[in-house]
């Protein structure tokens, strides 16, 4: 990459430059991902200089001064601060600025940390159901916090006020029976670390709600070809995405364990494949043909040199794990290139079990396949074999045939 024009001025940042250039290309930044980087810093060394300040005397603080004088003089798209992350953790690895200093934790942080701590190691939870149990905590309880002026939001909290909560949000039955459980496993915690004098936990009622009255929503078997198909695989966006779809589609894997896969959970001598499922669960899949040529076209011809031991990883720098987000954001581009309405990660693994169930699978294959704790659960497949549910319908009483 040329040296860009900036560099060849003055400035504390000028003797940087080339080093963070070198720095993000190492760490898997492309051309068109460094240059804004190196255009945001020249333009934070053109203002250090006229402000007479050193490198040394660049923080977050300083930086959030800059940013707001050039939201003042009226960009329409102005950076963040996290957009000058790369630069300052470059320079805090030269030394050049002191390490981050941590941030002061509230008590209502505090609270916060030891609920994190008790989800992971007292119940063992998986990642993403914790961030989810702490953002709706963090929520209920900076809102109660704001409102009657306590330190963590816990403060003189009642049933009363429980079932209030439950009510205000009390939008859509399925979001409402989500928020009450979520809201149990705080408010249990609250009890056991002594916030609460009674578990308030008990006093939520059981939110009403129907199970399994739908028939599983499910995309043809035609359909699913045509979302694989409509992958460019001459391009490495295009064999990266049709290898997460081949693992959606024909091992039924959710959008969380395939983030979750790592190079060494595939033992291409056995034909096998490590699945890390929910509860912390490790299960071995076979490894298809299909599944595992579209891992080894990704692997040898798209997925970027990066020291992550991680299968999946982002295009664009810096490199690492994707996120189930993304990958469902994969889904919905495919959906879109096969014009078929957008559809998530997981009506694929519907798709699965139902063509299962078409082609003679029993429902016990099934559920090994998709790796079910209980039969029941996977027995919801068994309303959409039409045929044998009209084996054993009986007529309605006074109805002829």
């Amino acid at each position: 990459m040329p040296r860009v024009s900036w560099t060849k001025g003055e400035g504390p940042l000028v003797a940087f430059a080339d080093g963070l250039r070198d720095e993000l290309t190492r760490r898997g930044y492309k051309p068109n991902g460094v240059r804004p980087q190196l255009a945001l810093m020249g333009q934070l060394n053109r203002w250090l200089a006229r402000e007479g300040r050193g490198v040394g005397e660049l923080t977050p603080a300083v930086a959030e001064q800059f940013l707001s004088g050039r939201r003042r003089s009226g960009p329409r798209r102005v950076p963040t601060l996290r957009s000058l992350a790369p630069l300052f953790d470059y320079l805090r690895g030269l030394q050049v600025l002191p390490a981050e200093e941590p941030a002061e934790h509230t008590p209502l942080d505090e609270l916060i940390a030891r609920y994190r701590r008790h989800l992971i190691g007292d119940r063992d939870l998986a990642p993403t159901t914790v961030l989810r149990y702490e953002r709706m905590a963090r929520r209920f309880l900076a809102r109660r916090a704001s409102e009657d002026g306590g330190t963590t939001g816990a403060e003189g909290l009642s049933a009363d006020e429980v079932r209030t909560y439950l009510r205000e949000c009390s939008v859509r039955i399925t979001s409402t029976k989500r928020e009450a459980a979520d809201l149990r496993a705080l408010l249990r915690f609250l009890y056991l670390d002594g916030l609460l004098a009674i578990d308030l936990g008990v006093t939520i009622p059981p939110i009403a709600g129907w199970r399994d009255t739908r028939l599983p929503a499910t995309l043809g078997a035609a359909d699913v070809d045509a979302v694989l198909r409509s992958c460019d695989r001459s391009t490495a966006s295009g064999l990266r995405d049709f290898a997460v779809l081949t693992l959606l589609a024909r091992l039924g894997l959710r959008a969380a364990e395939v983030a979750a896969l790592r190079l060494g959970d595939i033992d291409w001598q056995a034909g096998e494949i490590v699945v890390r499922g929910k509860a912390r669960r490790q299960e071995r899949l076979p490894l298809t043909v299909d599944v595992g040529e579209a891992i080894v076209a990704y692997l040898r011809e798209a997925r970027p040199r990066a020291d992550s031991r991680c299968l999946i990883l982002t295009r664009s720098a810096p490199l690492r794990a994707i996120h189930p987000s993304s990958i469902t954001n994969l889904v919905y581009r495919a959906c879109r290139r096969a014009g078929l309405a957008r559809v998530g990660g997981h009506r694929l693994r519907h798709s699965l079990a139902t063509e299962m169930l078409r082609r003679g699978g029993s429902l016990l294959e099934i559920s090994q396949v998709l790796r079910h704790r209980d039969l029941a659960t996977t027995s919801l497949y068994a309303k959409v074999d039409r045929g044998a549910l009209r084996a054993v319908a009986q007529a309605w009483p006074g109805a002829t045939r």
